[in-house]
């Protein structure tokens, strides 16, 4: 009787929408549109997934696809642009409130355990869908038709030039993931490079990728977290890539601090990570927060820029650029998509099916998250002063690009 109320609701639901997306329900009845011109089958293999459909949410479609309540034909964007009109996913509000209160979500042992869910899945499994120097960040595509491994080459370039880079520099990068640009700024910059991580798999990769080019008297690659790097003033530059969105809001005052301990004085720093488009919010709506903790980066917490630019200033340092990549990373996060599908089988056989579902539905739906202006990626230099007085910066911006 319930089932046969949710399908009444699903049924109407659809048909008010006029969306081009068929239902296929456990026992083979069909409804929606016709199957021949949807542009995407939405198969239920449950009863119980029914309740999600009648007042659906990305987050709540999302977690059912993972579980394998629901199974989705059709283009992952088409998925995404339908689900979006289905849940009416823009008129989502992004969670609002304080969790200071979560202060254990950012401990020394939680924020390991944390890193490692998410990164020590198999190198072999992300060498299936990254570029070849395996960055797992937002790339730089300075042309449009770039290909992924050279708009990620720019990524790395686009940042040694911001932060100036010179032979005999001794850089840091946080977050180090599989070195690609701790490499890059020894090859081309003349760097001494240190980089930090807390993925094991990421340590013996880029640990013996050193090796493998002649580099190891030039890199060295710590498994440690950046609360525990001992130089204080031993750096010139450093990097902070992808990591910043592990650190928590509430750790922000003494992660700026500490960058700010470790720079030497004129010393600049580069923060690239995903922000929140909304002020003041907790993640995004919808269901899509709860649903990226649990399942892809548990005690991941994203803050707006003007949060980044207050801890940066409070703790010292003197914000000197800015630039939103949004429309970059939702290009990127298209490419890894489409490469990991063209994978799948071989994804499948490394992590199974439930962590290729995890991983392809959400890369999409961050993709779609940076297209629909929901998230952003933020790249801010700032600098510590010498003497009170500024950094080391150049007088015109034109250098970056040179």
């Amino acid at each position: 009787m319930l089932s046969a109320l949710l399908i009444g609701e699903v049924k109407h639901r659809l048909a008010a929408s006029g969306l081009p997306l068929a239902v296929e329900l456990w026992n083979g009845d069909i409804f929606g549109a016709p199957r021949e011109s949807a542009q995407v089958v939405m198969r239920i293999n449950s009863p119980a997934v029914l309740k999600s459909l009648s007042k659906p949410g990305l987050g709540v479609l999302a977690r059912a696809y993972v579980q394998g309540g629901l199974d989705l034909d059709g283009d992952i964007q088409d998925i995404l642009a339908l689900g979006n009109q289905l849940c009416d996913a823009d008129r989502c509000q992004p969670r609002k409130g304080d969790a200071a209160w979560k202060w254990w979500r950012h401990t020394r042992s939680r924020d390991r355990r944390n890193i490692q869910y998410h990164y020590d899945v198999s190198n072999d499994f992300y060498g299936l869908w990254l570029d070849a120097e395996r960055a797992y960040s937002c790339a730089y595509f300075r042309d449009a038709g770039m290909s992924l491994d050279d708009a990620q080459i720019a990524k790395f370039d686009h940042i040694c030039r911001k932060l100036a880079l010179e032979p005999g520099d001794r850089f840091l990068d946080i977050g180090c993931g599989w070195g690609g640009l701790i490499r890059h700024a020894v090859r081309h910059y003349g760097v001494e490079a240190v980089g930090i991580t807390l993925s094991d798999d990421q340590h013996a990769y880029a640990t013996e990728r050193a090796r493998e080019l002649d580099l190891a008297d030039r890199i060295e690659v710590r498994r440690m977290d950046y609360r525990d790097v001992p130089e204080t003033g031993g750096y010139d530059k450093i990097a902070s890539v992808g990591m910043f969105e592990h650190v928590g809001r509430g750790n922000l005052g003494a992660y700026f601090s500490k960058i700010h301990s470790l720079l030497k004085p004129g010393g600049l720093v580069l923060n690239h990570g995903i922000t929140s488009a909304a002020v003041g919010s907790q993640g995004l709506g919808g269901g899509i927060a709860e649903f990226v903790d649990e399942y892809v980066f548990p005690g991941g917490e994203l803050v707006h820029v003007s949060d980044v630019l207050e801890a940066a200033g409070q703790a010292g340092l003197e914000c000197l650029d800015g630039e939103n990549l949004r429309p970059h990373y939702a290009t990127t996060l298209w490419h890894w998509v489409r490469r990991l599908e063209a994978q799948a089988s071989r994804a499948i056989e490394l992590i199974g099916q439930e962590k290729y579902r995890i991983w392809r539905i959400y890369m999409a739906g961050s993709a779609h998250a940076f297209d629909r202006g929901w998230l952003e990626l933020w790249q801010v230099l700032a600098g510590k002063a010498v003497d009170a007085a500024q950094p080391n910066y150049p007088f015109r911006r034109d250098y970056m690009y040179r």
